[in-house]
């Protein structure tokens, strides 16, 4: 199935995952509006609002790009009509903005825990309460939002439970909202990946250009959402997939083609 026509929102789509996830749907023809703070290029991140636009349309998708912080009630619900008002519709809403910080307890600032909270689990239920009235008129709605599998195991909060509450947070927007929207005819799903990804975040916390040797490309998530969006919307819903389960389901065996560096050993996700 395509998503020619289809109208995405997705937040945190300056560069990374989300970047990959809008590229995949433009090959299609797709609409979408890049929700996210950038609009002048960062010294130690990638791309912008209007770079990722550029690119958007060069793979032969529309694009809006709009400045919209996702802890801001008012910029989400402007962003979201200026969407629904310029393309005419919203089909899928993806929750990928994220905030991370990997400390303990001590070392975790008060500012650095209301950040994630505010940015990861808020940010994610009001981009969603937004887009619901919408997503319930569309034909197929999505929402997926980029998070873990739930898992109370301790060794998942113990060395950063700041962070892990917060994306845990996200987790129970897709736990609790599937349930909830069945009868709107609106999946609410969950995807992560199963390595590590080479984003600015990888690079910049978890070990430089070594770490992003050990990972797979922003491809293998947006090949992977992909599909979640060409599932019926009644049927595909309250999962939390992983990026290679879907993939299998999707018939692709070749992993390799992911590979940052092909024949490196992979990183594993640490939620995983």
């Amino acid at each position: 199935m395509s998503l020619a026509g289809k109208v995405l929102f997705i937040t945190g789509a300056s560069r990374g995952i989300g970047l990959a996830i809008a590229l995949r749907a433009a090959r299609d023809g797709a609409c979408i509006a890049i929700a996210a703070k950038t609009v002048v290029k960062h010294p130690k991140l990638p791309g912008t609002i209007h770079s990722a636009a550029l690119e958007i349309e060069a793979a032969g998708g529309k694009a809006l790009a709009i400045q919209c912080d996702v802890r801001e009630e008012e910029q989400v619900k402007a962003a979201i009509a200026q969407t629904v008002e310029h393309f005419g519709a919203l089909d899928i809403l993806v929750n990928n903005a994220s905030a991370i910080n990997l400390t303990g307890t001590l070392e975790t600032e008060m500012k650095r825990f209301d950040l994630m909270n505010q940015v990861n689990a808020r940010g994610t239920f009001l981009c969603s309460k937004v887009a619901i009235p919408h997503l319930a008129n569309a034909s197929n709605g999505h929402i997926l939002n980029l998070s873990p599998p739930l898992n109370m195991d301790k060794r998942w909060f113990a060395p950063h439970v700041a962070y892990t509450m917060a994306k845990y947070g996200m987790s129970m927007c897709t736990l609790g909202m599937a349930e909830e929207l069945k009868g709107q005819g609106i999946a609410v799903n969950s995807l992560w990946p199963e390595t590590a990804i080479a984003t600015a975040a990888v690079k910049n916390l978890l070990g430089g250009d070594e770490a992003l040797k050990c990972s797979r490309t922003p491809d293998i998530v947006a090949d992977a959402a992909h599909w979640i969006f060409t599932q019926p919307a009644e049927q595909c819903t309250g999962n939390f997939f992983i990026d290679t389960e879907v993939l299998a389901k999707a018939g692709v065996s070749d992993l390799e083609q992911y590979a940052v560096s092909p024949g490196s050993k992979l990183m594993k996700d640490f939620f995983l």
